[in-house]
């Protein structure tokens, strides 16, 4: 449990240079994912895959990054966060540079997976940049810009990516690593090492590990929440959505060209909703949750999420995908700022949460794996409607940790 002192949310307290710089940096990367979200999965099966064979692509990418999370914490203890940042933002861009000119579905299964190296180095130093210098009364506001940054980022992603995919689904990737090279010069520029150094002859913070956090009920809700996350919205939804725009809402009668370009149309336009969705509730989670305590944003964000991730394998049209989409977004982005904001209640200003916060990150991370690999062989052994069930049936088994998890915020819990 943190020993810091009660503090009250205060809007006239700034957000630090530092975390700005990292938001701008947030939103290039999360404009360039979101080129290759809606064509990958139809990249994969252009090499004569199946949609398990495709899910496959997207587990593998979540897969590099949970082997390697381990040795990312490491290499931050050692180098710091800003030379670990930079060099994952470089290897997730050759990588994906490389995958444009992949001549094999091994090729850009290969490919695709060295990026999540790179992803959980850049993504590890962030997080725990943020914790680090985040005032401790505007932690969820903190943790809301940034992920809108990603968010906004997001929204006109997928529509770009659907447009370049009828130019040809290799050219998202090459803009993509462009994009990354940009993020990754925005940070070595306007990122000085020093300021992120603590200051000479300071005492080194103790590292809280996994075992310590476990110990408290929020950090083992936080875990299961993680989980869910990234087994239904960081996999299955980047994984299965665009197959199925593709196999249920696209009219099968158009030529194939036509179709191609269509399908990443409406798979972009869907991840699009979804992400305006996530944006809304991401401005109202981040600054009310800091008033108002965490959990009630993390229940309510867990069962929106679930239910309409659920309903979404029901949509026979394209406004209802859109409709359950941006739903089920706006509970995605319910429960991302309080979630990141009760972890760094848990963790403090006092210590260094590398390694809790590392495990975190692993949990989502083997969510991200194992759903798209499951809701891939039920597409192709039952339907998309079970798929989507299960997923949508795994978020609101994350809600019961939550119900006997402690309220995290010191505010709240002071009155």
């Amino acid at each position: 449990m943190s020993a810091e002192p009660v503090t009250t949310p205060d809007a006239r307290v700034r957000i630090p240079r530092e975390i700005w710089v990292l938001i701008a940096a947030a939103f290039v990367i999360a404009l360039g994912f979101g080129l290759i979200t809606p064509v990958l999965p139809t990249f994969a099966q252009s090499f004569g895959v199946g949609a398990t064979a495709s899910s496959v692509v997207v587990s593998a990418f979540a897969a590099f990054r949970l082997l390697f999370a381990p040795a990312g914490g490491r290499l931050i203890a050692r180098l710091g966060e800003r030379p670990v940042y930079l060099a994952g933002l470089v290897i997730v861009a050759v990588s994906t540079g490389a995958t444009a000119f992949a001549g094999s579905y091994w090729q850009l299964l290969l490919f695709r997976g060295l990026g999540g190296v790179g992803s959980v180095m850049f993504t590890v130093s962030a997080v725990a940049l943020i914790v680090r210098l985040a005032p401790p009364s505007i932690r969820a506001r903190v943790s809301s810009a940034y992920a809108s940054a990603f968010l906004i980022g997001g929204v006109g992603g997928p529509v770009v990516g659907g447009l370049l995919g009828g130019l040809g689904l290799r050219v998202p990737f090459l803009v993509y690593a462009v994009a990354l090279l940009l993020a990754a010069s925005i940070v070595f520029v306007f990122l000085k090492d020093a300021s992120l150094r603590p200051r000479e002859g300071a005492p080194v913070l103790p590292a809280m590990t996994v075992r310590d956090g476990w110990r408290d009920s929020a950090y083992r809700a936080a875990v299961g929440s993680a989980f869910a996350n990234g087994w239904g919205n960081f996999g299955v939804r980047n994984a299965i959505l665009p197959l199925f725009a593709a196999a249920v809402i696209v009219d099968r009668s158009l030529d194939a060209a036509t179709r191609e370009t269509h399908q990443s149309l409406v798979a972009g336009a869907a991840l699009a909703v979804f992400a305006v969705g996530n944006a809304v509730g991401l401005t109202i989670a981040g600054r009310t949750s800091d008033r108002l305590g965490r959990k009630p944003f993390v229940l309510a964000g867990l069962l929106v999420s679930g239910v309409f991730t659920a309903a979404t394998g029901l949509a026979s049209d394209l406004p209802t995908l859109l409709a359950f989409s941006a739903a089920a977004g706006l509970g995605a982005g319910s429960l991302n700022p309080a979630q990141q904001a009760s972890l760094a209640d848990v963790v403090g200003r006092e210590r260094n949460g590398g390694p809790a916060l590392a495990a975190v990150q692993m949990a989502q991370d083997t969510g991200a794996i194992v759903g798209p690999v499951i809701a891939g062989t039920m597409v192709d052994h039952g339907s998309f409607g079970l798929a989507f069930g299960v997923t949508g049936g795994i978020t609101l088994l994350a809600v019961l940790p939550w119900l006997r998890a402690r309220e995290t915020h010191e505010v709240v819990r002071a009155r």
